[in-house]
């Protein structure tokens, strides 16, 4: 499935995030298949990886270690592509990692990720730090529910992050698309797997986005 998606991504001249989703360090395991990745897709400038989607309660000296040794996998095969670097707390300690980046490698960038019914000021706050010390970010998960995926949108929140992005120029990935019964998933169950949906198919999370990025694109 991860080939079908990057294969499609390539064909329609995309960028595509191969993600590591786990919370928690399996380093054997990421390196098999980001070696298999590499190989693969490393030819292709299309691609980036990211390596640890949301380490939870690690330290930043255990991510650091793991991401280092992934790292050297993925670049003694591809020197090139962007590489996403997470940071503890669910990839909201940004500032942690700014004061002990990983040296040694280029085009590294470091994962931030909110939902803005819980993540407000305090956050961008950290953001604020890790940029101030030149650490580039990547916003790969974002949304404008509460944490859980669920809740109620604050689109006055979701607006200042929005703003906030483009006056650090971030760029940044929502989630998700899937038909869960949650707020976070953009379409309904009867929205069909191959595509092509009507609006009647999409939530009102999907709409906001697809609004979002409409009007970006037009700028």
């Amino acid at each position: 499935m991860i080939c079908d998606v990057v294969d499609a991504a390539i064909d329609n001249d995309m960028y595509v995030i191969i993600d590591w989703h786990s919370h928690n360090i399996r380093t054997e395991e990421a390196k098999v298949f980001f070696k298999k990745m590499a190989e693969k897709y490393g030819k292709f400038p299309n691609i980036i990886y990211e390596i640890f989607n949301e380490p939870e309660r690690q330290t930043w000296a255990e991510v650091k270690a793991y991401s280092e040794e992934i790292i050297k996998i993925i670049r003694e095969i591809d020197p090139d592509n962007i590489i996403l670097v997470g940071s503890p707390h669910w990839s909201q300690d940004v500032d942690v990692a700014a004061a002990d980046p990983i040296e040694g490698y280029s085009n590294l960038m470091y994962t931030l990720h909110f939902y803005a019914a819980t993540h407000n000021q305090w956050l961008r706050n950290k953001a604020n730090i890790a940029i101030e010390k030149g650490l580039a970010l990547f916003v790969s998960e974002c949304a404008g529910m509460e944490a859980s995926g669920d809740g109620p949108i604050n689109r006055n929140e979701w607006n200042l992050w929005l703003e906030w992005m483009e006056k650090n120029k971030l760029s940044w990935v929502v989630w998700s698309l899937a038909d869960k019964d949650e707020t976070c998933s953009m379409l309904l169950p009867a929205a069909s797997s191959t595509g092509r949906w009507t609006d009647e198919n999409i939530k009102e999370w999907g709409n906001i986005s697809r609004e979002t990025i409409r009007k970006l694109n037009m700028k």
